[in-house]
């Protein structure tokens, strides 16, 4: 079976994107405004450009989790299309909204098994190439983000950081930091073992890979949602 994306399913991922870029833009400001001095007054020209990079950190991470999703089911023979669930991506911007925090689940990898049964084994492997791909995906972002540090993009100063976005060491900082935080919120969030989402299947084929990446995606996310202690610990070496 071959892989490739049909119309529709082009569409629906687009849309999708756009939609997460929005609700991190927004949950993006809240967090920057209590953990960052420099972004203590959200002007435009700082919004505009957490959405440029919020859609460069989307089209990465949450596209490359879906795909994974697809890749690995035809792997295994099936037809596989992401689709978006227009409720989900309305709830995603809402609690972007009130909490700050980017939970998301704006659509699906639909499975086709043709009638053919999907064992759990399948099901957990294709399950868990989502979170998977974000939990590395974090790497390079992180490697961005330490780059950013030690050209001096950023200061730790009293109740917070400062850094300017503007200036190469600090768009460095900040775009390796917004792609931490979007891998480690889908990352974390999928693996919360309820309803549909991809912890739930995992846990059903193996526990102890549910529960090795979910401590490693609760301990990304809470670095990367307040990276103050993350750069009090690297200035220093750095």
């Amino acid at each position: 079976m071959k892989f490739k994306l049909s119309p529709f399913e082009k569409k629906d991922l687009v849309i999708a994107w756009l939609a997460l870029a929005a609700a991190f833009t927004l949950g993006a400001s809240g967090i920057l405004a209590v953990f960052m001095q420099g972004f203590s007054a959200l002007s435009p020209e700082k919004m505009l450009l957490t959405f440029v990079i919020a859609l460069i950190t989307v089209g990465l991470s949450f596209v490359l989790h879906e795909l994974a999703h697809k890749f690995a089911a035809i792997k295994f023979g099936y037809w596989a299309e992401f689709r978006k669930s227009p409720q989900m991506l309305v709830i995603a911007v809402a609690v972007a909204v009130i909490t700050g925090i980017v939970f998301a689940a704006p659509g699906a990898t639909v499975i086709n098994t043709a009638g053919r049964p999907l064992s759990k084994r399948e099901n957990g492997i294709i399950s868990v190439s989502g979170p998977l791909v974000n939990v590395l995906l974090i790497i390079p972002f992180a490697v961005i983000m330490f780059v950013g540090i030690f050209l001096g993009g950023v200061d730790a100063v009293a109740g917070g950081l400062f850094f300017n976005p503007f200036t190469v060491p600090g768009f460095l900082f900040y775009l390796g930091l917004i792609g931490c935080q979007i891998n480690a919120m889908l990352a974390f969030f999928n693996m919360l073992p309820v309803g549909p989402l991809d912890g739930k299947k995992i846990l059903a084929w193996k526990p102890v890979i549910f529960a090795v990446i979910f401590v490693i995606s609760l301990f990304l996310v809470y670095f990367a949602v307040d990276p103050v202690v993350l750069v009090n610990l690297l200035t220093p070496i750095l």
